[in-house]
C-alpha cells in the first residue's frame, strides 16, 4: 500500500456508507492512468440529489473535518466541499450534476488497493477530459502521461465528443487542442 491508500479507503468507506456514488479524479487518478507524481490532495466528484444537496453537504461535514471556515456556505455556493480525512489529508469534493458527471461516475473503474479493498477511479478518458478543461501546465503534463501509458487503448471518440461539447460551451477551442496536441506528440498516426 502506498501512503495515499488509507486516505482513499477512508473516503470510499464513508461515501459507500452514505450511499453516495463517486469517482476519484485528479492527481490520485493520475497515479493509476498516467505518470505517477506527488499529489497534495484527493479530488473526487460525487452525485448528490439536487433536492437534498444542502443536507448531503451537512451530512458529509459530520464525517469529515472542514478545511475552511464556513465550509457549508462555500460548498453551497461553489459546489465544492473542502474537507480533510481523519489523518488530516486534504480532500476536495466536487458535486457533479446529471449529464457528464453522471457518465464519469458510471464509467469509473474499481481499483484494488489490497485484497477486498477497492475504490472508484474515473476512467482514463474522463481524467483527460477533466485535465483538458482545467488546462494548467501540470494538467497538460498529466494528459501527456496518460496518453503515453494508455495509448491506443483510449476511447478517443468519447474524449473528442465531450471535449467538443465543452469547447462549445466554454467558447474555447483550446479545450480540444490540449488533447489533440498531446495525442499527436505521443501517438502519431
Amino acid at each position: 500500500m502506498n501512503v495515499i491508500d488509507p486516505v482513499v479507503w477512508e473516503i470510499h468507506h464513508v461515501l459507500t456508507q452514505l450511499k453516495l456514488p463517486y469517482a476519484i479524479i485528479g492527481g490520485t487518478a493520475v497515479q493509476y492512468w498516467g505518470e505517477p507524481r506527488f499529489t497534495k490532495d484527493v479530488d473526487l466528484t460525487l452525485l448528490a440529489p439536487l433536492e437534498s444537496f444542502p443536507e448531503t453537504v451537512e451530512l458529509l461535514l459530520t464525517r469529515f473535518q472542514p478545511r475552511i471556515e464556513d465550509a457549508l456556505r462555500f460548498a453551497l455556493r461553489h459546489r465544492v466541499l473542502l474537507v480533510k480525512t481523519s489523518n488530516g489529508y486534504p480532500v476536495d469534493i466536487s458535486f457533479g450534476l446529471p449529464g457528464y458527471e453522471e457518465q464519469v461516475i458510471n464509467r469509473a473503474i474499481n481499483h484494488e488497493l489490497a485484497p477486498g479493498k477497492s475504490v472508484r477511479l474515473c476512467s482514463a478518458e474522463d481524467l483527460i477530459i477533466h485535465k483538458a478543461i482545467a488546462g494548467r501546465v501540470q494538467d497538460i503534463l498529466d494528459i501527456e502521461g496518460v496518453i503515453a501509458r494508455q495509448g491506443h487503448r483510449l476511447d478517443t471518440t468519447y474524449i473528442r465528443m465531450w471535449l467538443g461539447a465543452f469547447a462549445e460551451l466554454l467558447e474555447s477551442s483550446e479545450v480540444s487542442q490540449r488533447f489533440e496536441q498531446a495525442w499527436r506528440k505521443y501517438q502519431p498516426g
